[in-house]
């Protein structure tokens, strides 16, 4: 037998189907009452006490399943509650059973028992007419069709065959395919019914995904018919347009809810109207539409099939970060001024304009430079160095009026370019305001921090001025300024181009000379108080350029240093010097000098101890000379250095004392086997006491500290006199015992004299 009618079906569906059993209870009572008439009929006309007994029983039972349609009625159970409708299916499937049996008695009856024509046709025709009832009634209940059509069918066809006619048999045996043909109906209805109801299940499942995907999804949207009505839109979509999520837009054209929104100010009129336009075209478009509240979309037109769908992207974001993007490609991240690239464009296009208009006019460019800038990154650290810039900038941009463009160049450079003609009071006006802007200290992290610049200045006309000249010259003039003491207003002269093309090819030169070794080496003797010998020579690189002649050492090592490459001549001195240190007798020692920017870019101690074992020479015959200022700029590169080589053998020299900052601490740090003092003690040791008193202290203090006292700057015999009946000095150099010396020259003298003008130090000793 057939399953209940929840099989398959959802809770809701199965609610809705038994209800649809107990629903209309007026045509129920009316098919009763009818059946019960004809029943009592067929009574009558038969006389059979048996029919009268049928009519009180579907009386009875018309009554009773009238009442509890009325129980159904009020259980009013809920719309998805399949257990409780499970109950009255099996209720209504018990009283349609008990019905169906009584149709069946009734023919039973009529037909084999009672045997009256009246009473056998009527209950034949209101028993199919009523099974047929149960196909189209019923049919969402298979199982109650299914006992239905058996108790109405079987006692049927009982009572025909009863009947003992081969007609009547005929006849009961029509009743069978009849019988299928019913059950087959219900199949039908009800497959239709289920088809249909699972047809509403994916439609609702469908629409409230839609309903879901529209309310949830980040766009707004729009569909609109043929006629530019709306047909669908998600509650994004009004907010964009309307600002609210209430209003009824379905069937209304989205050109009115476009004017709408330009009435009350959420869009602009003309990106309304542009909107609709794009609209009308039908093809596919994108424009960005600026809303009131200041945010951005990206509004999507796109139309197939007489039908179009408008998508709207908020891209507020997307919109800052690009302008984001746009402003750090165009401007310097610290300072937030214009980057060299955005200055460059301005500057030019300045420039274009003055060519045209004013084109003689004098305009005005600058670099400022912060001094000594790298000295507080040095002390205070990179974070406060960074708030130096861009406190600098800030006053800098405070200093001057629109005309001025302002610029960071790079480090601790900046740029300044007047946009307007200037003349020679401008010009000093501009130069003095930046000169004040830094007079006041700047505080920064608890730091008062003293900021002073140098400026170059170029004034040239628009018709011949470009940014890369200007920026040139310029640099020139600051380069000038700061090599003349800092903290100055330089305009350009022409000279100063001469000067720096002359400087780019002795650079060039230098660097070809250095890369083909070619400097050369002389030696100034060191003398031995007390031997009275040549206890060292001093190496010193020479220049000697074809085309200038001799270029001093004061010019072309800043120069090697600037370029990079001093480092080169330091390791070729190094090998030069200690090869021709061998040549000579004895102990006689060579001394070398090593730069500061020795110390930042190579391995020091690693670059001397390889030229040692190169080169075979005794450590113990090498002195290495360091001045302060190479300690000041690279104290622990040079303490870790001199440290190891001092451990290694070689003699470590601390040149030029005096002329620095003459820190104790040095002394006491490093391991210096010797001290030179500087030969500006010399230039007035003659005529000043005070002099002669420090130049003895210092030799005290070394002498006391265990180190050789060396005195550099030796020129007269008065001189030596002086300072060798005053200071206890151990070794004595200077143009009074010997100019500097070529190779072949020194090693002549080296060797063939033991002492150097000893009858001059026994004089002056004497004396």
């Amino acid at each position: 037998m057939a399953n209940s009618a929840r099989s398959g079906l959802s809770a809701t569906d199965y609610v809705s189907i038994v209800s649809s059993l107990y629903s209309d209870k007026r045509t129920m009572v009316l098919g009763t009452m009818a059946t019960a008439v004809a029943c009592g009929a067929s009574a009558l006309a038969s006389g059979s006490e048996m029919l009268w007994t049928l009519t009180g029983l579907f009386i009875f039972t018309g009554v009773l399943r009238f009442f509890d349609m009325r129980a159904f009625d009020a259980a009013a159970i809920e719309p998805d509650d399949a257990k409780a409708a499970a109950h009255w299916e099996l209720r209504a499937t018990i009283w349609a059973s008990i019905i169906a049996v009584l149709h069946g008695m009734w023919c039973l009856i009529s037909l084999a028992l009672v045997r009256n024509d009246f009473a056998a046709l009527a209950s034949m025709s209101l028993s199919i007419a009523q099974l047929v009832g149960v196909a189209a009634r019923n049919f969402g209940i298979d199982r109650l069709v299914t006992l239905q059509s058996l108790f109405f069918s079987v006692p049927m066809a009982t009572g025909l065959f009863l009947v003992g006619e081969v007609y009547h048999a005929i006849l009961a045996a029509l009743l069978i395919p009849f019988f299928l043909s019913i059950r087959r109906l219900a199949g039908a209805a009800r497959r239709t019914l289920l088809n249909a109801l699972a047809g509403r299940h994916e439609a609702s499942r469908l629409a409230a995904e839609l309903d879901t995907a529209l309310s949830t999804m980040q766009h707004g949207l729009y569909m609109l018919d043929a006629g530019g009505l709306v047909t669908v839109v998600n509650d994004r979509g009004q907010q964009t347009f309307l600002g609210t999520t209430g209003q009824r837009l379905i069937g209304r054209s989205f050109e009115t809810v476009v004017q709408q929104a330009v009435t009350s100010g959420k869009i602009a009129e003309a990106d309304g109207r542009r909107l609709v336009e794009d609209l009308r075209q039908r093809s596919m478009r994108k424009t960005m539409l600026a809303l009131s509240d200041g945010s951005q979309c990206e509004i999507t037109v796109s139309a197939r099939g007489g039908r179009s769908v408008i998508l709207i992207e908020d891209v507020s974001d997307r919109v800052r970060a690009q302008e984001r993007i746009n402003y750090m490609a165009r401007h310097d991240g610290l300072t937030g001024l214009p980057n060299r690239s955005n200055f460059s464009e301005q500057v030019e296009a300045v420039l274009r304009k003055q060519r045209t208009s004013a084109p003689d006019e004098d305009m005005l460019f600058m670099i400022v430079d912060l001094d000594d800038f790298k000295h507080v990154n040095d002390s205070y650290g990179h974070v406060v160095g960074d708030q130096l810039l861009i406190a600098s900038a800030d006053r800098l941009r405070s200093a001057f009026g629109p005309e001025y463009l302002v610029s960071r160049l790079g480090g601790d450079e900046f740029l300044v370019f007047c946009t307007e003609p200037v003349d020679e009071a401008a010009i000093q006006a501009t130069g003095k305001a930046i000169m004040e802007a830094f007079t006041r200290p700047i505080e920064i992290e608890g730091f008062t921090l003293s900021i002073a610049v140098s400026i170059g200045a170029v004034v040239t006309t628009a018709a011949s001025a470009s940014l890369d000249s200007m920026l040139t010259r310029a640099d020139l003039a600051l380069y000038c300024g700061k090599g003349n003491g800092k903290a100055q207003f330089v305009r350009f002269r022409e000279e100063m181009d001469v000067e720096y093309r002359q400087r780019e090819r002795m650079k060039r030169d230098l660097r070809e000379t250095v890369g083909k070794r070619g400097l050369s080496l002389v030696f100034q003797p060191i003398i031995d108080f007390n031997s009275k010998k040549v206890v060292c020579c001093e190496a010193l690189a020479r220049w000697h350029h074809p085309d200038l002649g001799s270029i001093s050492p004061g010019v072309f090592i800043p120069l090697a240093e600037e370029m990079g490459i001093i480092t080169e001549i330091s390791r070729y001195v190094l090998g030069a010097a200690m090869n021709e240190c061998l040549n000579w007798p004895g102990d006689v020692r060579v001394s070398v000098n090593l730069s500061a920017s020795d110390f930042r870019d190579t391995d020091v101690a690693q670059m001397v101890i390889a030229a040692l074992e190169d080169t075979g020479l005794p450590p113990h015959r090498l002195d290495i000379e360091v001045t302060e200022t190479a300690l000041i700029g690279e104290k622990d590169a040079a303490i870790a250095a001199l440290t190891r080589l001092g451990r290694h053998g070689v003699n470590i020299v601390l040149d030029d004392f005096g002329t620095g900052y003459s820190s104790l601490s040095y002394l006491h740090d490093l391991p210096f086997t010797k001290l030179k003092i500087d030969r500006s003690f010399m230039f007035d040791v003659t005529t000043n006491s005070r002099s002669l008193k420090l130049l003895s202290n210092i030799a005290r203090l070394a002498k006391n500290m265990g180190m050789t006292v060396t005195l550099e700057g030796v020129e007269t015999e008065e001189q030596l006199r002086l300072v060798t009946s005053h200071a206890d000095l151990d070794e004595v150099q200077g143009f009074l015992f010997g100019l500097p010396l070529p190779s072949r020259e020194i090693g002549e003298l080296v060797t063939r004299l033991d002492v150097v003008h000893p009858r001059r130090i026994e004089r002056a000793a004497q004396r």
